[in-house]
């Protein structure tokens, strides 16, 4: 069985981060979105991936190439224009030949990691297989209908809704839903919405299941979600023991247990408590970094506070008043107070920024 990661979409809600890195790039405790779906495919013996992509020019091509380095044998599909779901997923047909499949959308993160559901699918009377979760609003999501253990009716974000059972983002399917995305119309948005292929496939009598998720699971699609999910797997984190001074932590700091530091990183006269995970070749001095943080390679955090936020590579954060907190920094970004009078707040945003003062 193949699988398929669909990573083409524009993350319009994630801008402006995603105005230069795609939304599965946004790392979550240091790693890619997409790396976390490509540990759940991997450990399920899915090792043949199909990633969807805008262009042969992302940054995902360049960077995962033919995914060796990640224990996994990857080719690029090309979608050029976004249309929906379901065409992604229709462009996939020569990849995946008659074989069953999987699809995972790349922008989500789950903790179940759904080993049985995928080994067990190729051999199971379902033509498909969708992966629900619960979800205490189901006015916002696909909501699946079901009767007697089988879906029968999905609909998209249902001012009735008919149950509180949400469409996560994973799909198992056979080689019938080619049919079916074919004999669908575009939706009220012009896009072939793979909630209407599914139906398809309903209206013509072939079984299809579901799967209820085992934890907690989050479309991280928005800065909140994005934060969210940092937090969940820094929660994860195996214990450690503190760090003893010395070494990488100098002079008068204070380091808790389950702090990962990197590589050639310094911890100087500064406290830090985890949950937290340190890149490699960061400096924090005089500064307080606290529980639900991440920070990525070559940071600097100096006299400065900072709590349950991301923060990604190459960063500076100096002399702040006051703490950051629940934020998002991408690459490359300073965030610095004014060393001389008077003093001012100056600010250079992108589309889309958001500032709390």
């Amino acid at each position: 069985m193949k699988a398929v990661i669909l990573t083409a979409g524009q993350g319009t809600r994630l801008r402006p981060v995603t105005l230069t890195m795609p939304k599965s790039l946004v790392p979550v405790a240091n790693r890619w979105l997409i790396a976390y779906a490509i540990d759940v495919l991997k450990l399920a013996g899915l090792n043949d991936i199909g990633i969807v992509v805008n262009s042969l020019n992302s940054p995902i091509v360049s960077l995962l190439r033919n995914g060796k380095s990640l224990g996994v044998n990857i080719e690029y599909i090309v979608q050029e224009n976004q249309k929906g779901l379901a065409h992604a997923i229709g462009l996939c047909k020569s990849f995946v030949g008659d074989e069953p499949f999987t699809v995972f959308l790349g922008d989500n993160i789950f903790q179940d990691r759904m080993t049985e559901l995928l080994t067990s699918f190729a051999d199971s009377g379902a033509e498909a297989k969708i992966v629900l979760g619960e979800v205490l609003d189901p006015t916002r999501f696909g909501i699946a209908e079901i009767e007697q253990g089988r879906i029968v009716r999905v609909v998209e974000k249902p001012q009735d809704p008919p149950s509180n059972l949400a469409i996560t983002g994973v799909y198992l399917f056979r080689k019938s839903v080619f049919d079916a995305i074919s004999r669908i119309k575009p939706s009220g948005r012009n896009e072939l919405e793979i909630t209407d292929a599914i139906q398809v496939l309903i209206g013509d009598g072939h079984p299809v299941a579901s799967y209820e998720l085992d934890g907690w699971w989050i479309d991280a699609g928005k800065p909140d979600a994005i934060i969210m999910a940092n937090q969940l797997v820094l929660e994860e984190l195996p214990y450690t023991p503190a760090p003893e001074n010395g070494g990488q932590v100098e002079g008068n700091s204070e380091v808790s247990h389950r702090v990962l530091i990197g590589k050639n990183s310094r911890v100087i006269d500064s406290v830090i408590r985890g949950p937290v995970i340190i890149g490699e070749d960061t400096v924090i001095c005089n500064s307080y970094v606290g529980p639900y943080t991440a920070l990525g390679d070559n940071v600097v955090v100096e006299g400065s506070e900072i709590e349950a936020s991301i923060v990604m590579k190459n960063c500076e954060i100096r002399n702040i008043q006051g703490r950051i907190d629940r934020s998002l920094l991408a690459d490359n970004a300073r965030v610095t107070s004014a060393p001389h009078m008077p003093v001012a707040h100056r600010f250079v945003l992108a589309e889309n920024s958001y500032v709390q003062f």
